[in-house]
């Protein structure tokens, strides 16, 4: 059973890590690509659409990997799991803190009611979400060697 829950929670936080990736270094810069207003109103969407999945993906992988932890604490590895859970942790305050307040304000935003510093702000969500991609890169890999 520990494996099962093992070679799970790998799995979910790796999808979540590509997802975020790719967010990061696919779609926004796709989105920062098109004319027009185009790339905003993908961005409001994207702030809708994953505003509303990502949540629980993020507290449902920092749960199996505490339960991982908790579960297999006499095992190899167990020490990466832990760590692994801490930067899961850590990528949850982050989101809370920095990240949500602004997907919050731009999920709001219409190409009517643009605040003056909406790229300022969307810069920032990108900064911060590029350190997240980083922490939650962290984790998985620390999982995957935990597996191993």
């Amino acid at each position: 059973m520990l494996t099962a829950l093992e070679v799970f929670t790998t799995v979910v936080v790796g999808l979540m890590v590509g997802v975020e990736f790719s967010v990061a270094f696919v779609i926004n810069p796709i989105l920062g690509g098109l004319p027009g207003d185009n790339g905003l109103r993908g961005r409001i969407h994207g702030a809708r659409m994953l505003g509303a999945v990502m949540p629980f993906w993020y507290i449902g992988s920092l749960v199996l990997g505490a339960v991982w932890a908790v579960a297999g604490w006499d095992h190899q590895g167990a020490g990466l799991v832990v760590i692994a859970a801490g930067l899961l942790m850590l990528s949850v305050i982050m989101s809370i803190l920095l990240l949500v307040p602004i997907n919050n304000r731009t999920k709001a935003w219409t190409t009517e009611s643009l605040p003056e510093d909406w790229k300022e702000q969307m810069g920032r969500w990108d900064r911060f979400h590029y350190v997240r991609v980083g922490i939650l890169i962290g984790a998985f890999a620390l999982l995957a060697t935990a597996l191993a």
